[in-house]
């Protein structure tokens, strides 16, 4: 197969036909040599800002001289994206090289799954000292839980998403995402909701200690602030993203990164499509957030520049739309509805612009350049609603804001 025809196998597989079980990675892992075996890791669950912490914690421990596998999903840029070493995406050719030999394995596989089994290959193949290993969904089941050489587990942001699959509530979310946890440190977010700390109490967490934090400067641009007598900067912006690197730093200093490393780190990673600024004049964010807390921590920032946003949004059926509209909507005097392209649970421009107008003004457009066309001149505005959007719309803003 060459790359196209790898890419199309890969997205023809089911992600939720098949019954939730281990086993089948691990039966794959198995006959391909057992990969997850040849490298550490620190194993990253959550329903917020997991992407956003593994992104610091691969380029602190870049920035330490380690040689740093990277997974993550969704992709926002190219798909192989999600597999990367040191900031360097998997090549095309060892894609299809790699996934041959899982199609080879004849066991078949969810779409997470396979592409699990091509990034722990990779890993392996290319002798990494450490992985950083960002959770599909949940934890408990996940295909990325067959790790075997765990050296940290993190626990980010629970909130409600994906109930269908996790539970309704957030002890029951909770209780899937620690299922990663085994014999190793885990480290926390200090802002979690009560019901998931009761539950989280009993591992006996490292929190980071946030009545030493004092925020010196958070906009569109970045964070700067003081943490137990350091000054440290981030490069994401965001204030969510000063309590994201609290968790990097502690998972940091838990495996002995030395402070400046750890500094450097957080100052220069970057994620995309987390309150990325694509231009500034206008000012044009493109923001993955799709969930009611995402929306939340949005509309803080939003929240700056209330009554003069135009907001362009994309919604998938699945997700509590009306409770994400509801926090950021308010802050625009206009919206713009799209349609996420080729994606089966995407919500119709029609559909959302229904929702979208008990908060705001909105019309709906059929494509993307449509859209774009529509907003050309409006001086701020924020694009968000799914990373999926996010990723189709990301180098269409850039191409768009040259003119």
């Amino acid at each position: 197969m060459n790359y196209n025809e790898t890419l199309n196998y890969i997205h023809s597989l089911e992600n939720f036909g098949l019954e939730p079980t281990l086993d089948r990675i691990k039966n794959v892992l198995k006959k391909l040599g057992n990969p997850q075996n040849d490298f550490p890791a620190v194993h990253i669950a959550g329903t917020n800002g997991k992407g956003s912490v593994s992104a610091m914690l691969h380029s602190i421990f870049k920035t330490a001289g380690k040689k740093t596998g990277l997974f993550i999903s969704p992709f926002i840029i190219d798909f192989c994206e999600r597999i990367q070493i040191n900031g360097e995406f998997i090549p095309s050719d060892a894609l299809v090289r790699l996934s041959q030999k899982v199609i080879d394995t004849k066991i078949k596989l969810t779409q997470f799954e396979f592409i699990t089994a091509v990034a722990f290959l990779w890993f392996s193949e290319q002798k990494c000292d450490i992985a950083v290993i960002e959770t599909g969904l949940g934890g408990r089941l996940d295909a990325t839980n067959s790790l075997t050489r765990v050296l940290a587990c993190v626990i980010t942001k629970i909130g409600l998403d994906h109930t269908a699959v996790l539970g309704d509530s957030i002890e029951q979310i909770t209780k899937e995402k620690c299922g990663i946890i085994k014999e190793a440190p885990v480290i926390i977010s200090g802002n979690q909701p009560k019901e998931a700390l009761q539950i989280l109490k009993q591992y006996e967490p490292v929190i980071p200690n946030e009545k030493g934090l004092t925020i010196l400067k958070s906009d569109i641009f970045g964070n700067r602030y003081l943490y137990d007598g350091c000054e440290f900067e981030t490069a994401l912006s965001g204030e969510y993203q000063i309590e994201n690197s609290l968790i990097a730093i502690e998972t940091a200093k838990k495996l002995n990164i030395p402070l400046e490393v750890i500094k450097n780190g957080i100052k220069t990673a970057q994620f995309p499509a987390r309150m990325e600024v694509i231009s500034q004049q206008p000012l044009v964010v493109l923001d993955g957030a799709h969930n009611p807390d995402g929306a939340q921590v949005l509309s803080r920032m939003m929240e700056n520049y209330k009554g003069k946003i135009t907001a362009v949004i994309g919604m998938c059926k699945d997700k509590n739309c009306e409770e994400v509209l509801a926090k950021t909507l308010p802050y625009c005097k206009r919206a713009v509805a799209v349609e996420v392209k080729n994606f089966p649970r995407a919500l119709k421009s029609e559909d959302l612009k229904i929702m979208a107008q008990k908060y705001c003004p909105c019309e709906a457009f059929d494509s993307y350049e449509n859209a774009l066309e529509s907003i050309k001149g409006q001086d701020v505005i924020f694009v968000f609603g799914s990373l999926y959007l996010a990723s189709d719309m990301r180098e269409k803003l850039k191409n768009f804001f040259k003119r």
